[in-house]
């Protein structure tokens, strides 16, 4: 009790206002992934089971996603394995932050993006103790709970890529980063990023390096990676409607046997 009061103490407003809706937005999607399980062929128990049990919901999206595309559950525990062997840097990453006993192990079962970047986040260790702890909780409660909530939905009803669920968890980090790209150098980084994943879309049309000029040209300019290329006369307009259609960069396209 002495240890979540501490943590509450700790907590300021904004903290746990950010907190909040990140947890939220991450039981959303936790929607989203019980009704894709569901509405596969899943019983209910299996998203809800790896929810609880996995709490990684990137290595159980792929993990419902090979087995529903005919792939062999040893290939897709390797997927998921692959996956989540980012823990391991996050592990070196905060080891004061996850503390000896009892605390390490709870500590490591809530281990996610979430709760390691909020941590790292905070300026001292107090914070950043009071961070992981209640992102990790809160996310513990709302990923089963959406999966739980999104397989009974998707029991009921059919059809529900429709009502844009996944799309909440990038609105909302969206809404929390917002901010602070008040700062030039962070929205310099921001941009470039941007691009660099643009420019990957755009390997398979223009090649690697013509991809890579694009972005080192988009960076000093400040123009857009599809600018330029339209400039430059690199892709029809049908091409740039093709590679910037939502459905087909959000979908799977490599067929699994």
């Amino acid at each position: 009790m002495s240890f979540m009061r501490s943590i509450w103490r700790t907590l300021d407003r904004d903290l746990a206002r950010g907190i909040t809706v990140i947890c939220l937005s991450v039981g959303i999607v936790g929607i989203s992934y019980g009704a894709v399980a569901v509405t596969a062929g899943f019983p209910l128990w299996v998203p809800v089971l790896t929810a609880a049990l996995v709490l990684a919901a990137s290595s159980e999206f792929l993990f419902i996603g090979i087995i529903a595309a005919g792939g062999s559950p040893i290939a897709a525990v390797a997927a998921g394995l692959l996956v989540n062997a980012r823990h391991l840097t996050y592990g070196l990453a905060i080891p004061d932050v996850i503390e000896p006993g009892w605390r390490r192990l709870a500590g490591t079962h809530l281990m996610n993006d979430e709760s390691v970047v909020l941590a790292l986040a905070q300026p001292d260790l107090a914070r950043k103790r009071a961070a992981y702890w209640t992102a990790g909780a809160g996310i513990a409660i709302c990923w089963p709970g959406g999966a739980l909530a999104g397989a009974l939905i998707g029991q009921a009803a059919h059809g529900t890529g429709a009502l844009g669920l996944d799309a909440v968890f990038p609105a909302a980090t969206l809404a929390l980063i917002l901010p602070a790209l008040r700062d030039a150098r962070l929205r310099r980084a921001a941009l470039a990023g941007a691009a660099i994943a643009l420019a990957t879309a755009l390997n398979p049309y223009i090649g690697y390096r013509k991809a890579a000029e694009l972005v080192k040209e988009s960076v000093a300019s400040g123009r857009s990676i599809v600018e330029l290329a339209r400039e430059k006369k690199l892709l029809s307009e049908g091409q740039i409607a093709e590679i910037l259609d939502p459905k087909r960069m959000t979908e799977p396209h490599v067929k699994i046997s």
